[in-house]
């Protein structure tokens, strides 16, 4: 019987990795699927857990998903599942002080890494042909975790709210729900004022 490979948090470092998670990785073909790297994207799931299970810069540093579901403005066939994984990771608390302090809880750090991936991969403006719906899947990905984004947006920092409004404004979110939202967080942000750089 082949023996498994121990997680990050079974060597001794990082974070337990979320269940809900876990599954939504296990969800997936990778090895079906072309990732931007020009390999299969079956070692996504090691590169999730690599990110979602660090706790300080120095864990996360070397490991980014820039390359792989994104690059340049263009998106790849895993894109979509990527962006289902990302949805869920978001959905998790962040611990307190921005580290986590639970089993499943992500760090500031790791949150960050997420949010801009999804801001990138949602501005990205050159879509491969096959396969066919990718833009509608990640739409729909998003739309799934309209609330976990929500939340972000108005108890995180300031730079992620301005990201989660963007993120709303470039899928052409609508309807009396998301224009109440996205009002909440456009006066969070005005609130706040500029004190960063915008993505755009």
């Amino acid at each position: 019987m082949p023996v498994r490979a121990r997680t990050r948090y079974e060597r001794g470092y990082g974070v337990e990795l979320d269940e809900f998670v876990r599954e939504e990785l296990a969800r997936h073909d990778w090895a079906a699927l072309r990732c931007g790297c020009g390999d299969t994207a079956d070692h996504l799931p090691l590169l999730f857990e690599s990110i979602l299970t660090a706790e300080t810069p120095a864990q996360l540093r070397g490991y980014s998903l820039v390359g792989h579901v994104e690059w340049d403005n263009e998106l790849f066939a895993c894109t979509p599942a990527a962006v289902g994984v990302i949805v869920c990771a978001l959905s998790a608390r962040c611990g307190p002080f921005g580290r986590p302090g639970f089993p499943g809880e992500l760090s500031a750090h790791a949150r960050e890494e997420l949010l801009g991936t999804l801001w990138s991969i949602v501005t990205s403006e050159f879509v491969p042909a096959e396969p066919a719906g990718i833009e509608e899947r990640i739409r729909e990905a998003v739309v799934e975790g309209f609330w976990p984004l929500v939340r972000i947006g108005l108890v995180g920092r300031a730079p992620e709210a301005e990201t989660v409004l963007e993120i709303f404004r470039y899928l052409g979110l609508d309807g009396e729900r998301t224009a109440h939202y996205r009002r909440q967080l456009e006066a969070r942000v005005a609130a706040r004022g500029r004190h960063w750089k915008s993505r755009t």
